[in-house]
């Protein structure tokens, strides 16, 4: 079976200049027939229900973090204050995680204390899922300091569909993929955006199949799709 690793990581760096800003992760359809009542038993794989979501080729939506179609402008000036700066940091953030273009948005209700050690919530919204965030101040901050440096990180993940389908071609199907023998990738009908648990199984489903699974006859594979701190990943389900 097939097995993906990735490295999750949630915390994200931050640092901004007092009084400047700055910036700085084949088939469709319905399930298959059952067998006829008195016809030839059929091998488990051949009873799966096929993802109606086809994955034959790379997304073009989706874009790598840091990329121009992912930047959030206008960009706040440098006497703007600094939970307004935190706050487009934070648009940027869920950009860069969802990798998708998309509307965004996001809040420090209470503002930003600048404080060493202090914990404020914010949150920042994609296409209507509301992602937490907690931004705390580095322990070594001093008023007046030239330089503001923080943490920030996200109490949801973010799933994107489109994402989601990126990853898992590119993992499984796609030109550097490390296993040839997968094909007839599909996943679910992903919502368009959705904010999830961290590194918990979401409930989706991406599938392939294997020519050496079902005890070498072939099969489906069934994978959870799973969102971390940097992006989808998938384990292999239950």
């Amino acid at each position: 079976m097939l097995y993906t690793k990735k490295l999750i990581g949630l915390a994200a760096l931050g640092v901004l200049l007092v009084g400047c800003g700055s910036s700085d992760p084949d088939s469709a359809g319905a399930a298959e027939d059952a067998p006829a009542k008195g016809a030839a038993q059929e091998s488990p794989a051949a009873e799966q229900k096929v993802l109606p979501v086809a994955l034959d080729g790379s997304r073009p939506k989706v874009h790598e973090r840091g990329a121009e179609e992912l930047k959030v402008t206008p960009k706040p000036g440098n006497s703007a204050p600094f939970a307004e700066r935190v706050e487009h940091k934070l648009r940027e953030t869920v950009l860069g995680t969802a990798k998708v273009p998309g509307r965004t948005s996001a809040k420090c209700a209470d503002g930003v204390t600048l404080k060493a050690g202090a914990v404020s919530s914010c949150e920042a919204t994609y296409e209507g899922a509301t992602i937490p965030y907690e931004v705390k101040i580095s322990d070594s901050y001093k008023e007046g300091s030239f330089l503001t440096m923080y943490n920030t990180k996200a109490e949801k993940g973010l799933l994107v569909a489109e994402t989601v389908y990126e990853e898992f071609w590119q993992q499984f199907g796609g030109p550097e993929s490390a296993y040839p023998e997968a094909s007839k990738l599909a996943c679910d009908e992903l919502p368009a955006a959705e904010a999830v648990e961290v590194d918990a199984d979401t409930g989706h489903r991406c599938q392939l199949w294997n020519e050496h699974g079902n005890q070498g006859k072939g099969g489906y594979e069934t994978y959870e799709v799973r969102i971390g701190g940097f992006g989808p990943s998938f384990r292999p389900a239950s």
